[in-house]
């Protein structure tokens, strides 16, 4: 394990560490639109593997991603679990045939697993690397108690590599940029909420669930045109807006100063976004 600022100065770390200018790394969108940043900011090339939509469900599209994956300039991918925005928990068999084709094409997964204790009830997350030894040694995890605490501001992430290999490389370019002293304050808070944070998680979740109730059954009364796709997992809600016949600009604009709703225009996200909305559930 290994302290970082946050998972997204993360992703950039490792792609500056795992890779060269002019690189690929795969993505799959609608994604969180900082993987895009982190991506071409420091010179390499961004792949998308874009997600299936059918029936109000997201997938993984595994014929595709098993062209892409051939390129030989294709060297990470980024795997978003549980996906922000869609919300899907990804299942062990899906884990497991994504894992396969990454291992045999010499891609290494950075797993993003900052929401893995925000799930509904009936809904169980797989931490990648706990699939198998194979997987954990093909792979970087990243986690944070930010998401699920709220401690965002405090700047403590931890990167896990289980690979003695990779986690060499890693750590020496963060010992080449001085980034490898860790934040106190943060990691008192870390510590301090994963050992006693359990009963206020548990009452995070059931208000969670009443949010997302509220939201859905408020949206089929008054405005059955935007369908909620319902999460798995997340404190976020991805909105399908396509019924309200509105482009991208009409839509923000209804958004703004209709509804007087500052949401995520569901277009940073990537291939996929366009006529979607995403709306955070965790507030009051």
């Amino acid at each position: 394990m290994i302290f970082t600022p946050g998972v997204v100065p993360a992703l950039s770390f490792i792609v500056n560490a795992f890779t060269n200018p002019g690189d690929k790394v795969i993505v799959q969108p609608p994604v969180y639109y900082p993987f895009f940043r982190v991506i071409e900011d420091n010179g390499r090339r961004v792949v998308n593997n874009p997600l299936l939509f059918k029936d109000g469900r997201y997938t993984m599209d595994f014929e595709d991603l098993e062209k892409k994956v051939k390129d030989p300039l294709v060297k990470l991918l980024f795997l978003c679990s549980p996906h922000n925005p869609v919300g899907r928990v990804w299942s062990k068999e899906e884990l497991e045939k994504l894992g396969r084709i990454c291992i045999d094409n010499n891609v290494l997964i950075i797993s993003d697993e900052i929401h893995q204790d925000i799930l509904y009830p009936g809904i169980r997350h797989t931490p990648f690397a706990s699939i198998s030894e194979e997987f954990a040694l093909n792979s970087i995890t990243c986690t944070s108690p930010s998401k699920t605490f709220n401690l965002a501001g405090l700047q403590t992430s931890t990167i896990i590599i289980p690979n003695k290999i990779y986690r060499e490389v890693y750590r020496s370019f963060m010992e080449r940029i001085h980034l490898l002293r860790n934040n106190v304050f943060g990691l008192v808070a870390l510590e301090a909420a994963y050992t006693h944070g359990e009963e206020w998680l548990d009452q995070f979740l059931e208000y969670l669930e009443g949010n997302l109730r509220t939201l859905t059954e408020g949206m089929e009364k008054d405005i059955p045109q935007i369908k909620i796709i319902k999460p798995e997992g997340t404190y976020l809600a991805w909105m399908d807006c396509g019924d309200l016949s509105l482009d991208s600009k009409q839509l923000n604009d209804f958004m703004i100063n209709k509804a007087r709703l500052a949401l995520d225009d569901g277009e940073w996200f990537g291939l996929g976004g366009k006529g979607f909305q995403r709306i955070n559930l965790a507030l009051h």
